[in-house]
């Protein structure tokens, strides 16, 4: 039987070097680019992502070359099904090297790569094989028919000799790649406690009191749980980062009244007792078991900047309600030269990361973080005798406060506001996370993140320990706390206004020696908690009043200021006055000896309050001091004499909150500091009386 005049130009083609090395490279490429696919993350799938993108780009010259020449020799046969798939087969292979250098450009130079180039080159990848595959195998078999002649067994040995260097190429490539991933160690985690690290709470619970565990049940290293710098750094999450920099999350162990705090607590009760405060202000040193008696202000260095660091938040994979830290705490596998600083190691773990995404979305983000249960773990919180001595008491709570509240209507997420939505507001995003089909009221393309400066009440860090964006952050806060900042996704559910409005009652008019009252009424208008919320032994919030007359002289006042920053007495205030089993007051935050409170007024959610203040309309006002009789705390009554001629009282009333009281900040880094808290007018309200002269 003769052979077809195409199988002697075959037999000529399958002999050429440059099909050989072809051939090997497009089979390199199509089984890494399977196991990249189809296999988990590891170190060998990882030096894969990188030689399939090195060798691909290598590809693209000689395979071209090959096409062209390819094309121009058998454009002339008659359509038929080889002649079709090998035209699929070069389609879908240049739609691999489009996709691919698109992929590769994004990955070496954007913040993420395309979902859809990424889809498209995926598919293409097996559009290949569907069409190679029965291209060659036909091709083959028409051969091994035809072997019987002369042409017939060129072609056999040709095909012979192709499939032999392919394979050749193919292993030398794959060794290549076993060698690299050989000497390409992952990082080296020293999972491990300090020698005299005390268990003396039972080996089964080594980080106790606080509740927080790992999934290893011992150790983790602290730089597997620090590095956040580098999420901003590598051109990925920048805009976050910034964000993160100035949070409270991020100085929550260098904050030095915690550390203050802390020095206290392990002086008197020892460094044991401090892991309890460790698992929420400071899990890096926690887990890495600096907790320790032996080690310089139980703080490791290794993260100690990064307080809740990146991964210190999103590797946690378990919450519960309990609070006190109380969390599982996962290690996820670091990228290769993930921890390099600069150079090309860094250029390549930043690479891997972008064009290999898969694991950093697998292991870093889930749905646990849209819950308020998982900042329940450590936004409550309590102490027990193993702290105390003496038995349980709840501390601050502000889960609870919100799952009780009006702000929480399960299962309707269209009425529910929960802890994300006022504390992470959606901003303007270009990091790569942007966008969320997980959200009832968002979308995957919506061009947002939820911002990560997590707002709250604190000005007073920042500022002290100077960061870097200090100054807007101290004022986005000041807003935050006025009610001041929007939340357009949140509108239709939330109030306008203030979050705290005072409103002033009181009489319209008055004659010169009757009694006055105000009232100041306080409603918790848009706080998905109690108002004030956290520790309440040191924030301070409280009522500023203060009467004049028209020519501006002052006729009452209470909740001001003195010179070195205190609250001067018989001022309304909320706040709690916690105790410890003698009865004595707990007024340096040393929690660890409490049994109970004394006083506590704060407000409930949607729950309003009131403060009265009475005082004598003055008849006449010879000048001089103020005078208080201090009788009664919240109904002050000073008398005041002043001119006849008074004609109108201006009653001005403020809702005043500082998250640091000056007798806490005095002890802690004494009062030569000059150090006090930034008060924020939280609202503010007036009432102009008139005062009948005569009959």
């Amino acid at each position: 039987m003769a052979a077809p005049p195409y199988l002697i130009q075959k037999a000529g083609e399958w002999q050429r070097t440059l099909l050989h090395a072809v051939s090997g490279l497009l089979v390199f490429e199509t089984l890494t680019g399977l196991s990249i696919y189809l296999l988990p993350f590891s170190v060998p799938n990882q030096v894969m992502v990188l030689l399939h993108t090195l060798l691909g780009l290598v590809f693209v010259v000689p395979f071209a070359w090959y096409q062209v020449r390819h094309w121009r020799i058998y454009r002339t046969l008659r359509l038929s099904h080889v002649v079709l798939t090998g035209y699929f087969a070069m389609v879908a292979a240049l739609i691999l090297i489009v996709t691919g250098l698109v992929l590769t450009w994004q990955a070496a130079f954007t913040a993420r790569i395309s979902p859809g180039w990424d889809l498209a080159h995926i598919v293409a990848t097996f559009a290949l094989i569907g069409a190679v595959l029965p291209h060659v195998l036909t091709l083959v078999i028409r051969a091994v028919r035809a072997r019987a002649t002369e042409v017939g067994g060129m072609v056999t040995a040709a095909a012979r000799t192709l499939g032999r260097r392919t394979a050749l190429v193919t292993v030398a490539l794959f060794a290549l790649m076993a060698g690299i991933s050989f000497s390409a160690r992952p990082a080296d985690f020293a999972n491990e406690f300090p020698v005299d690290y005390d268990l003396s709470l039972g080996a089964d619970r080594p980080f106790a009191p606080s509740l927080a565990r790992t999934s290893t049940g011992g150790a983790l290293d602290p730089r597997s749980l620090s590095g956040s710098a580098g999420c901003g750094t590598a051109g990925c999450h920048e805009q976050i980062y910034n964000e993160w920099a100035v949070s409270a999350h991020r100085y929550s162990a260098m904050d030095p009244a915690f550390q203050k705090v802390q020095e206290v607590m392990g002086t008197q009760n020892g460094a044991v007792s401090t892991r309890y405060c460790g698992g929420c202000h400071d899990p890096i040193s926690l887990f890495s078991g600096t907790k320790n008696l032996f080690t310089e202000d139980l703080t490791n260095l290794t993260g100690y900047q990064e307080g809740i660091s990146c991964i210190a938040c999103h590797g946690i994979k378990e919450t519960d309600v309990k609070g006190n830290a109380s969390y599982l705490m996962s290690q996820p596998d670091r990228y290769l030269w993930e921890f390099s600083e600069s150079g090309a190691r860094r250029f390549a773990g930043d690479f891997l990361i972008r064009s290999f995404p898969r694991y950093h979305i697998e292991t870093l983000q889930h749905k646990l973080f849209k819950s308020p249960e998982f900042c329940a773990a450590c936004h409550k919180q309590f102490i027990d005798e193993e702290i105390n001595q003496v038995g349980w008491v709840q501390l601050q709570n502000q889960f609870d406060n919100w799952r009780k509240s009006r702000w929480n209507e399960p299962g309707v997420p269209e009425k529910t506001i929960e802890c994300r939505e006022c504390h992470m507001p959606l901003v303007a995003s270009h990091d790569p996370s942007r966008g969320d089909d997980l959200d009832y009221n968002r979308a995957p393309g919506d061009e947002k993140h939820r911002s990560h400066r997590f707002l709250g009440a604190n000005q007073f860090i920042p500022k002290v320990l100077d960061l870097p964006g200090a100054a807007e952050h101290g004022e986005l806060t000041r807003k935050w706390l006025r009610g001041e900042i929007e939340i357009p996704e949140i509108a239709d559910k939330w109030r306008t206004g203030p979050a705290v409005p005072i409103e002033v009652l009181a009489p319209d008019t008055v004659r010169p020696g009757d009694p006055i009252t105000i009232r100041t009424v306080l409603t918790n208008n848009k706080v998905g908690h109690d108002y004030p919320t956290g520790p309440l032994d040191i924030i301070q919030s409280w009522v500023e009043v203060t009467v004049t007359d028209q020519r501006g002289t002052i006729v009452f006042q209470s909740g001001q200021r003195d010179t070195a920053h205190f609250i001067t007495p018989g001022a309304f205030m909320f706040k709690a006055e916690p105790v410890d089993q003698y009865g004595n007051l707990i007024d340096r935050h040393n929690l660890w000896e409490m049994v109970g409170v004394r006083y506590r007024r704060a407000l409930f959610p949607g729950f309003a309050d009131q403060a009265e203040f009475t005082f004598t309309c003055p008849s006449s006002f010879p000048g001089g001091p103020i005078v208080t009789d201090g009788s009664d705390p919240f109904q002050p009554t000073v008398a005041i004499r002043a001119p006849r001629q008074v004609s109108e009282l201006r009653v001005t009333a403020r809702l005043m909150y500082r998250k640091a009281d000056q007798f806490l900040l005095n002890f802690l880094f004494g009062a030569e500091s000059g150090l006090t808290a930034p008060v924020t007018v939280m609202s503010e309200s007036e009432k102009v009386i008139r005062v009948l002269v005569g009959s």
